[in-house]
């Protein structure tokens, strides 16, 4: 009986492959940042086991029940206070941002932060002038649930883009 020599193909790309709901060439359609007010869901989940723990440590006097009441409580409370609604996308902040520095905007980049110890959402908007190269560059950030500008920042660009040119 001969022998076939069987090869198998690996049908693996080489290297991290993302997983396809992160997949963004086909996303169709802006996309939509996440609001934070969210963390209500988890806010409220945290409140109910809490007041379940505390129902068991009236009914079993176990103290460790008693001290996950006032953690779990702690944490509810602390989502609740921190889920902001954002009233602002990034095309709003970006158009805020533009009217704030003062110079045509070619391109720009926005990313999410959060202010403070209640997390405040806030639009950081990096900006470069519409000449080419870009003579200047600014930040600007927004406030996402009010549209207050909270800090700007511009400045000639100093980077060398010569030898792009």
């Amino acid at each position: 009986m001969a022998h076939e020599d069987v090869t198998t193909v690996d049908t693996e790309p080489e290297g991290d492959v993302l997983p396809a709901e992160l997949d963004v060439t086909g996303l169709v359609g802006p996309y939509q940042f996440p609001n934070i007010k969210r963390r209500r869901t988890a806010g409220t989940l945290h409140l109910i086991v809490a007041a379940l723990c505390a129902g068991g440590w009236l009914l079993s006097d176990n103290r460790g029940l008693a001290m996950v009441a006032v953690l779990l409580g702690v944490i509810g409370l602390y989502h609740h206070v921190t889920a902001w609604d954002v009233k602002l996308d990034e095309t709003d902040a970006l158009v805020i941002a533009t009217r704030t520095v003062g110079f045509p905007v070619g391109h720009a980049s926005a990313g999410m932060a959060w202010r403070g110890w209640r997390s405040r959402p806030e639009w950081r908007i990096l900006l470069y002038s519409a000449d080419e190269p870009p003579s200047k560059r600014g930040l600007v950030q927004v406030d996402a649930f009010s549209g207050r500008v909270n800090g700007t920042m511009t400045q000639d660009n100093p980077e060398d883009w010569s030898q792009f040119s």
